[in-house]
């Protein structure tokens, strides 16, 4: 009978868990500010808006200090007179997720033609359809990645049914609960690291490129000049 209640009581904890985060607020499209805030209201904002993200209550989502050091690596272009726009607030939410998954500099790889081409309405996308179209694909999914967990707890429950002990069944079946889901982490960083690697050596060739225009343009203005001095 006890092998029973602490099998029910792990599957009653992991299903708490997987609904929490099935529930788990975002930022939807449509609540981030048309209008520029200052720093302070920025970190109210995302304070308030993804509080359910804290692992414990002292944490912090986004601090003064974090907005002036992605600033300083190039990862959010800066303010206009110390207010942040719509665009600004994209960015910091796309920083806010990569960040537990990626370096720095694999930020910056990413990030960069967002804010060199589509930033402040540069692109022929706005920063807002790029935000909305990925944030309404990943609502969409959530269903799915909730199955996919309560499928791992399943097979973890079915690993270690056989020991006795329930204490360590209850110990064995998390730890491999956390292996499976830390191996589909780990196989999908690979994958993520992969494609930053490509885009880095995409934006190298683009600029490998840009330099032999610039270096063969003034080739041919020195050219020019020559021609005409030995014309005269």
């Amino acid at each position: 009978m006890g092998n029973e209640n602490n099998d029910k009581e792990l599957n009653e904890f992991v299903f708490s868990v997987v609904k929490k985060m099935a529930k788990m607020t975002y930022i939807r499209p449509e609540e981030i500010p048309n209008i520029d805030l200052y720093m302070d209201q920025v970190t109210t904002f995302m304070d308030e808006h993804l509080s359910d993200a804290k692992r414990h209550s002292e944490d912090k989502i986004l601090t003064k200090t974090m907005i002036n050091n992605y600033a300083k690596n190039d990862l959010l272009p800066p303010p206009d007179k110390k207010k942040y726009s719509k665009d600004h607030m994209i960015m910091l939410i796309f920083i806010y997720y990569f960040k537990s998954l990626m370096s720095i500099s694999d930020i910056q790889t990413l990030l960069g033609p967002l804010s060199e081409e589509i930033f402040g309405g540069e692109g022929d996308v706005s920063m807002s359809e790029v935000y909305k179209r990925i944030y309404n694909y990943e609502r969409s999914h959530m269903v799915d990645v909730a199955k996919g967990i309560s499928k791992n707890q399943r097979d973890a429950m079915n690993l270690f049914e056989d020991v006795e002990d329930p204490d360590e069944r209850t110990y064995l079946q998390l730890f491999s609960l956390v292996g499976m889901l830390s191996f589909d982490v780990y196989s999908k960083k690979y994958v993520i690291q992969s494609v930053i690697d490509e885009l880095e050596k995409a934006r190298i060739a683009m600029e490998e490129k840009a330099e032999a225009r610039r270096e063969a343009k003034k080739a041919a203005l020195k050219r020019a000049r020559r021609e005409k001095k030995e014309k005269k």
